[in-house]
């Protein structure tokens, strides 16, 4: 037993890793001109894949997330009185916080399911059913499931809007709006039309196109700044890169895309390397591309950006978050921000 006269352990503070000062949310809302009435079309609009943002939703709402990121508590709290239901049939950290913390921060109350063995759907209840309640209890929902369809049998009841949370290997529309927000803090001269051919960015993922949802999302939202981006490098190890017209589907919209397997070649011209391991094999999520690791070693280009939608595994070593290439955990910070902007469409509901 420990004495009362025992001193306690402390655990000073970890500093921020040194890039910390470097995210620019001041200069990003600096660069884009306030348009909120592009926004409105969210309104009463469901989201379930980033085929629905254009350009100018994407910029407007890192607009919006930029304003929060630099006032220090919202004036307004303007979901006061509302409730999200937060429901996660999937195990989730930073995007089931990072919802609720947004909200929180606008004034609404929660309800959160983290557990899908506490609900009617472990008893065998239809989503549809699951719906019809739901709509009766809050204004909102937030949605994370492993079977990519849950969102859509949702929806067939539903009378409030949900959001895609990640279903399946399908989509995570969120995830990608906060990696473009760290993109766009990173480097906002990408939003300008007449961008220097110098100046353009080559972009490098690690993973599988394919099975990641979150890379899948991120990929439809590049192709916006196809105008910005030199090249996309895709590196993976694998004969299933893209699913079936997804590559294709890129092309169509303007994204310059190449894949390779060797990525110790293409580090060293690479300006944001996004890398992800874990990917829905059918009944579980496992490991893919252990092969390729990032290191404070790796032949990374001196200003690039390392981003991750984490949790990360022994692709992503420790030893790079204390360096300026760590813009993954900004990335994670950010995401809150994003999801207020977007949340913040939603008071045009009611």
């Amino acid at each position: 037993m420990v004495s009362p006269d025992t001193p306690l352990p402390t655990q000073p503070l970890q500093p921020m890793a040194d890039n910390a000062h470097l995210e620019r949310p001041e200069q990003l809302l600096k660069h884009i001109h306030e348009d909120s009435a592009t926004l409105l079309d969210l309104a009463n609009q469901s989201i379930v894949s980033a085929r629905q943002f254009d350009y100018d939703k994407v910029t407007q709402l890192c607009r919006l997330a930029a304003k929060y990121e630099t006032t220090a508590a919202p004036v307004q709290r303007p979901l006061t009185g509302k409730i999200l239901i937060s429901a996660f049939y999937e195990p989730s950290t930073r995007t089931r916080l990072s919802f609720e913390s947004a909200w929180h921060r606008l004034g609404g109350d929660i309800m959160s399911i983290t557990d899908p063995a506490t609900t009617g759907i472990a008893k065998g209840e239809s989503y549809r059913d699951v719906a019809e309640m739901l709509s009766s209890y809050g204004d909102l929902v937030v949605l994370r499931d492993t079977d990519p369809n849950a969102i859509y049998e949702m929806m067939k009841a539903l009378r409030v809007p949900i959001i895609n949370a990640g279903n399946g290997t399908d989509e995570h529309p969120t995830q990608a709006l906060a990696d473009i927000y760290a993109i766009l803090k990173w480097r906002p001269e990408l939003l300008d039309p007449d961008i220097a051919a110098d100046r353009k960015v080559r972009i490098g993922i690690i993973g599988v196109p394919g099975r990641m949802r979150t890379v899948r999302s991120l990929l439809l939202l590049l192709s916006l700044f196809g105008h910005a981006i030199e090249e996309v490098v895709v590196i993976c190890n694998t004969h299933e890169v893209f699913a079936k017209g997804q590559r294709e589907e890129l092309q169509e919209r303007g994204l310059n895309v190449r894949v390779t397997t060797d990525m110790d070649t293409e580090l060293p011209g690479l300006d944001v390397v996004y890398i992800n391991a874990i990917i829905w094999s059918g009944d579980s999520y496992e490991e893919q591309g252990t092969e390729y690791c990032l290191t404070k070693d790796s032949p990374l280009k001196e200003d690039a950006i390392v981003l991750h939608p984490l949790a990360r595994g022994k692709e992503l070593s420790t030893d790079l978050d204390g360096t300026t290439h760590n813009w993954y955990f900004a990335q994670a910070r950010g995401a809150v921000y994003i999801r207020m902007a977007l949340l913040t469409c939603y008071v045009w509901l009611f």
